[in-house]
């Protein structure tokens, strides 16, 4: 089992490497969850996310035997950034497999510290069979993403600086995918504060480690599917279980909708970017899934690697559900003045068109018509609404809005 003294030793390993990241109290969200909230902005370390506190560990203590034969790793970006790193400083060689939907960010950053990536399979677990299959071969080194020692040391120095910087806090509140980091932090927070509560939160599209816990024996799941990448994993670890289920006080659930809405709130509040992994946590606060209402609650906040095309996305449907955007079809005469005579009736209810388009010969439309859609911003719900009234009032049917 990790001990204290394992995450201490980790720590005096990582200085002057991994960043001392930022713990903060934060007001809006606090008023949000009702709670004392703090921040641990991990998002912010080195490589993006935390994973390399706990890789650069597991490469630093390597005897040099190990050392000379090399590396290989399975992940879904972050540790791979993280070995890729802590190899690239010992001047390791490193092969790191990723599932083929890994986010291409991420295989550009593990790409950039030097390390060979290799694509395969559709999930963390495929790419793990696949990176074993290498290691049996070559002869190369594991270095595991969670179910190690090493590791889950390195990922405990988190709760170290936390409870350092905010000594008064009686809740830790951290992702799970396999288990590292909730349990690294379990066992440096519980040596510490014994009655500190230490609750993880894990993708409803893939609850292995929470229904393991429900079940006290290690389950693993037929598929996963879930916007946090960083935590989409089909089975934890055996290290990792048998501390979760010792010191890890209850793990919850969220969706990728409360995801998202947590994403697009750090963004917008917060001036955050946060991935999937990273904002579980401040999901499972907004939507009122953990108890902490009175407590002071450490929120981890893991990993800042986001794939621009899926923060974009994110973005658009955020604004959708609250009302700031809206596309709409409608039918008009094809002749002069049709068309400013409906752009002057959505002026005056004073909504901004960023997109129109003008279309009279499609197949569907009838001759001497012309159907218009528009992308319309607009303040909320009820400005749309509003806006839609004037127009059916004056006659424009709406085929979709």
């Amino acid at each position: 089992m990790v001990e204290i003294k394992d995450v201490q030793e980790a720590r005096i390993r990582l200085l002057g490497v991994a960043h001392r990241t930022l713990t903060a109290y934060s007001a809006t969200f606090s008023r949000l969850a009702g709670a004392e909230v703090y921040f641990k902005y991990e998002n912010l370390q080195k490589t993006g996310s935390f994973k390399l506190r706990g890789a650069y560990n597991k490469v630093a203590s390597l005897p040099v035997k190990e050392r000379e034969r090399g590396v290989v790793a399975a992940s879904a970006g972050n540790h791979a950034q993280g070995v890729a790193f802590a190899s690239f400083s010992a001047g390791i060689p490193a092969t790191i497999v990723m599932p083929e939907g890994a986010p291409l960010a991420k295989i550009q950053a593990t790409q950039s510290y030097g390390a060979k990536v290799i694509l395969h399979g559709v999930s963390y677990d495929d790419a793990f069979l696949k990176a074993k299959e290498i290691m049996e071969k070559e002869g190369a080194t594991f270095v595991h993403a969670f179910d190690d020692p090493k590791v889950i040391a390195g990922q405990g120095t988190i709760a170290l600086e936390m409870l350092e910087d905010v000594p008064e806090l009686d809740m830790l509140v951290a992702p799970v995918g396999g288990g590292g980091l909730i349990a690294g932090l379990a066992v440096a927070a519980k040596a510490i504060k014994p009655h500190l509560k230490v609750i993880g939160v894990q993708a409803k599209g893939a609850p292995s480690a929470y229904a393991s816990l429900k079940e006290r024996r290690k389950v693993t799941l037929a598929s996963v599917s879930t916007i946090a990448d960083g935590i989409a994993v089909k089975t934890p670890g055996e290290l990792t279980s048998k501390i979760i289920f010792d010191l890890v006080d209850d793990i919850v659930l969220v969706d990728d909708e409360e995801i998202a809405q947590a994403i697009l709130m750090m963004l917008e509040r917060g001036k955050v970017m946060l991935e999937g992994a990273g904002a579980v946590g401040v999901a499972a606060l907004l939507a009122q899934k953990i108890p902490v209402r009175g407590h002071k609650v450490g929120v981890v906040l893991s990993g800042g690697n986001i794939d621009v095309h899926t923060i974009s996305i994110i973005i658009e449907r955020g604004l959708v559900k609250s009302g700031r955007y809206v596309r709409i079809k409608t039918i008009l005469d094809d002749k002069p003045g049709a068309l400013q005579k409906l752009l002057e009736l959505i002026a005056r209810e004073k909504a901004n068109i960023i997109f129109i388009n003008h279309d009279r010969i499609a197949p569907h439309v009838p001759i001497k018509q012309a159907e218009v859609e528009l992308a319309l911003e607009t303040r909320d719900l009820s400005h749309i609404e509003k806006i839609l009234a004037v127009l059916r009032e004056a006659g424009y049917q709406i085929l979709q809005n």
